[in-house]
């Protein structure tokens, strides 16, 4: 009776803390938690992140390693071993790692490979933060922390009294080089392991210094400990010995490049020189509070607030950069297309298939000046290459498909991105779209077929050929609208416009659904619109069906008139969440992921679906759109280890939460608009890089008031149902007045409705 007493009470106070609401946020990197969606593993996605400690778009980014060498897992929240304090470039587990080792401290017996130097932790004496990590090493006593800049980070051991305390550099398999030099309490080396290739003249160099002189020092190839100080092997390490007393605090400073050691030494004294720990832990907790607080969010719960500012960290590192600074202080980098070493900009490590929706019309409403940077980046691709990548990692990744840099491309130069070679990347669009790659993931697959008959076929051996037809139209727009921008002939953005059109081609009407056709023109049979794979991508048809971002209005008009298409989205979430898994043979996570939602068909783990949501604000009924937006962020996003509903995917999936808590989504890049759901909170402001201030007010805003009665813009009525990200520019308030039922009145005419090719405006 006690006992249920205290829980009961003890629940009412929790419910307290989750209805507390936050007025203001003056040091957003304290609401950020590393840990949401680390509570992953390969059969259930809660995320598929690691608690990464790094800086803004940082080349570097470091984590805790509980997974063995070359496990895409690299940290998992239900383990209970650290093997290593490892830097990686991991996008995801799926892409895995590049340019990776790992630091480890261990005390009394000598142990150096990853099984016997692995340690027990526990998440109560684990602090993760954006800019700092600390953790204690049970086997070892040791305390580690650890504190990053954007190619150097700075670690702080704390060990006990020992005659025999230890300090691991792991190298890792696939080739590896150290070397020992005590004199100058300094370790140098090198890893050329990845797992995307091909990558020319590969290197990933590190060099460390201690504070401390090393009592012994080995090399280790593989599971054998050498005396030499110098190896070069397929598994090189080293291991360094110390004498240290109870509590005594031992620093390493540790920087990298993909271009020599000389350079990983500029790096470090460029970045970290004379700094102590804590000044540099500093420099990177203000790093990060100078990005998140372009983004102020006031009268959410805590929940809710932890939840946007976590996401928001997550937006913040793909793709990361690949450029380092000479002597001079220009940027010059590592070529993963040819191997050699240039000059200018390079990004890496995130896959357009994911980003083109949320992440890259996010970079360029709130951050411009670093996709400046991307776009370079992108020419220096091209130029090396001779191609744009659709997934960088961080050459040319061989997986996913589309055609989707001219959504990039187009979607930055469109909003207001100048000062780089356009018509470069412009041409390297056209080049794109009219060939075939040396692999599957660069230019179009099957574009012979589209560009003569309108679509890829089914039956010609050509995979997920619906999909690559719904994406090659839309990328066809985004180059349309971008010939445009740049007064290129008529003729050639006329065709550009004619073949973004080719979605109707795959429109069966007796389903009113896409469906896969053969090249001789009739539709694949049998067909299961349930069925994953096969002629779509990591979805059914009830998940690509929505793929006509550009032409909404054309999709409507096939599927029957605005009522009967607003009633297919309704059936999106009526529908079971059954599934024909034949395609791959079992259950992939994506599917256990929409399954367990309970939401119907609705997929929100994966991307194809992440836009659907919005439609209804093109069928006249936005406050359907305003109940599923507020239903997707409360059901399917939480600060905790499992916080995701599926991959966090580089950013897209925490773009779409942050974008829709502000109450607005990019539905279709490559046009200046934004479609309109409701605020989460009672107050954003967005403070833009041009210096001016864009609110967002909803003082009525709850739990129970998630729907919008009327809009005001500027001081004056507002009635529809998008905003042109001009319009945000210029600053000002969007005030939205909230209330508990729907606005059955609001913004159900035509002429409210978004952008749709269809309509020409």
């Amino acid at each position: 009776m006690i006992r249920s007493f205290l829980s009961a009470v003890l629940m009412a106070g929790a419910t307290v803390v989750q209805a507390q609401m936050v007025e203001k946020v003056t040091d957003p990197v304290e609401w950020v938690n590393p840990l949401m969606g680390t509570d992953s593993k390969p059969s259930l996605s809660n995320g598929n992140t690691y608690p990464a400690v790094g800086v803004p778009w940082g080349m570097n980014l470091w984590s805790p390693q509980t997974g063995k060498m070359g496990d895409g897992w690299m940290y998992s929240y239900s383990a209970d071993k650290i093997r290593g304090f490892k830097q990686t470039h991991q996008p995801s587990p799926w892409m895995n790692d590049y340019g990776q080792f790992s630091i480890m401290p261990v005390t009394g017996k000598l142990k150096f490979n990853e099984e016997s130097r692995a340690s027990w932790f526990s998440h109560k004496a684990e602090v993760s933060k954006p800019y700092y990590y600390s953790v204690f090493l049970a086997d070892a006593d040791v305390t580690t922390e650890l504190t990053p800049t954007e190619r150097a980070a700075q670690f702080r051991f704390t060990f006990p009294k020992s005659d025999s305390s230890f300090i691991v550099i792991d190298a890792f398999d696939k080739g590896s080089y150290v070397k020992v030099i005590p004199a100058e309490r300094k370790i140098v080396g090198y890893s050329t392991k990845f797992s995307r290739g091909p990558l020319p003249d590969f290197k990933n160099y590190f060099v460390i210094y201690l504070d401390k002189p090393f009592t012994v020092a080995y090399t280790t190839n593989g599971d054998k400990l050498q005396a030499a100080t110098e190896l070069t092997a397929d598994h090189a390490g080293a291991v360094i010995g110390l004498k240290t007393e109870k509590g005594e605090k031992v620093h390493l400073k540790v920087a990298t490049s993909f271009i020599s050691l000389d350079q990983a030494e500029l790096n470090l004294k460029k970045e970290v020189g004379s700094d102590a720990f804590d000044v540099t832990m500093r420099k990177a907790k203000t790093a990060w509070n100078d990005k998140l607080n372009r983004i102020v969010v006031e009268g959410g719960s805590v929940d809710q607030t932890r939840t946007f500012y976590s996401c928001l960290y997550r937006t913040l590192f793909f793709p990361n950069k690949m450029y380092e600074l000479d002597a001079a202080g220009q940027p010059i980098h590592y070529s993963a297309q040819n191997g050699k070493v240039l000059p200018g900009f390079k990004f890496a490590g995130t896959g357009f298939w994911d980003t083109f929706r949320a992440l890259y019309p996010f970079l360029n409403l709130v951050y411009p000046s670093i996709n400046k940077e991307m776009q370079q980046g992108l020419i220096n691709d091209y130029k090396e290459g001779g191609w744009l990548p659709e997934w960088s990692s961080p050459g040319y990744a061989d997986i996913m498909i589309g055609n989707n840099s001219a959504s990039v491309v187009a979607d930055a130069y469109i909003k207001g991105l100048r000062g780089y070679d356009i018509n470069k990347l412009y041409e390297a669009l056209i080049h794109g779209a009219n060939n075939e790659g040396p692999m599957t993931a660069v230019g179009r697959k099957g574009v012979q077929y589209y560009n003569d008959l309108g679509y890829v076929p089914y039956d010609v051996g050509i995979n997920e050929n619906a999909a690559r037809t719904l994406e090659y139209a839309y990328d066809d727009f985004a180059i349309y609208q971008l010939g445009k921008a740049l007064n290129r002939p008529k003729a050639e953005t006329d065709l550009y416009a004619k073949r973004s059109l080719n979605y109707r081609n795959l429109f069966d009407p007796a389903t009113g659904l896409m469906r896969g056709k053969n090249k001789d023109g009739r539709f694949q049979s049998p067909f299961n619109p349930l069925k994953w794979g096969d002629a779509f991508t990591e979805g059914n048809s009830w998940h690509y069906s929505w793929s006509v971002f550009h032409d909404v209005e054309g999709l409507i008009n096939l599927m029957g008139g605005r009522r009967k298409f607003a009633d297919k989205l309704d059936s999106v979430f009526t529908l079971p969440p059954t599934f024909d898994d034949s395609y791959y043979g079992g259950v992939i996570h994506e599917i256990r992921e929409m399954q367990i939602a309970d939401m119907g068909q609705y997929a929100h783990g994966n991307q194809p679906i992440q836009h659907m949501i919005y439609l209804y604000n093109y069928a006249g009924q936005p406050w359907k759109t305003q109940q599923r937006v507020r239903e997707a962020m409360n059901k399917l996003y939480k600060p905790t280890p499992d916080g995701y509903c599926g991959d966090e995917d580089n950013g897209q999936t925490s773009a779409w939460y942050v974008f829709s808590a502000m109450g607005f989504y990019p539905v279709t890049p490559a046009v200046n608009q934004y479609v309109l759901g409701a605020p989460l909170f009672k107050k954003v402001n967005l403070k833009l890089e041009n210096g001016k201030t864009f609110t967002i007010s909803a003082p009525e805003n709850s739990s129970a008031n998630k729907y919008v009665e009327n809009i005001s813009l500027k001081g004056q009525p507002y009635g529809k149902n998008w905003i042109g990200h001009d319009a945000i520019l210029q600053g000002g308030q969007m005030l939205f007045k909230m209330r508990n039922v729907p606005a059955l009145n609001r913004g159900t005419q035509p002429s409210d409705s978004p952008y749709s090719l269809s309509l020409n405006r």
